[in-house]
């Protein structure tokens, strides 16, 4: 993998080529941090010897530190198309794979498309921080994006309730803003929760 080249098609790639090469999947993890570069390969790096080995974990430790979520597919999708992109063909197929991967339809209803849209416009009408905030967790519906915006609004406000006491310390803050944090159990998923 060079600088240029797209991380994700590059994973897609060396999924669909090392089964043709006969390599052994359990050698799939090493093999694929040993070919990526920059933020990939850190993120490929960063992880344990024991998840390192484990190639689901290495694809999405490297998807989350190049932030190719479903917030990316989205930002993709409602941008403006370049000139090669144009073609009534190639743009309606590259439309049709970009809502593919922003939404995850497979298996969808209607309530759950509906609540993709619903968490979209959610989101893009938060208040700019706790926007940030929200994107940054990625909720794959509303009401994990609630629970997000609903705990760095409680976050903030303990925070400013304690700065304008008597006796306030950073150590205290740091405390109270720690316990609104929405922890990974709280999810029931396996994707990292900063």
């Amino acid at each position: 993998m060079t600088k240029d080249d797209d991380p994700e098609a590059y994973i897609e790639a060396f999924e669909r080529h090392a089964p043709m090469t006969g390599l052994d999947q359990s050698y799939w993890a090493s093999q694929l941090g040993a070919l990526v570069v920059r933020k990939a390969h850190a993120a490929y790096r960063a992880l344990s010897r024991e998840d390192a080995r484990d190639y689901e974990l290495v694809k999405q430790a490297i998807l989350y530190r190049l932030e190719i979520n479903p917030e990316h597919y989205r930002c993709l999708f409602r941008a403006k198309k370049g000139s090669d992109e144009r073609r009534p063909r190639v743009l309606l197929q590259l439309l049709r794979d970009l809502l593919d991967k922003w939404v995850s339809p497979a298996g969808l209803d209607r309530e759950a498309l509906a609540d993709q849209i619903v968490l979209e416009q959610f989101q893009n009408d938060l208040e700019e921080r706790t926007q940030c905030w929200v994107r940054q967790h990625t909720p794959h519906t509303c009401d994990e994006a609630l629970k997000l915006a609903e705990a760095f609004t409680a976050s903030e406000a303990s925070y400013l309730r304690e700065r304008r006491s008597p006796g306030y310390s950073l150590t205290d803050a740091s405390e109270t803003a720690l316990g609104a944090v929405l922890t990974q159990e709280d999810w029931g998923s396996e994707r990292p929760v900063v």
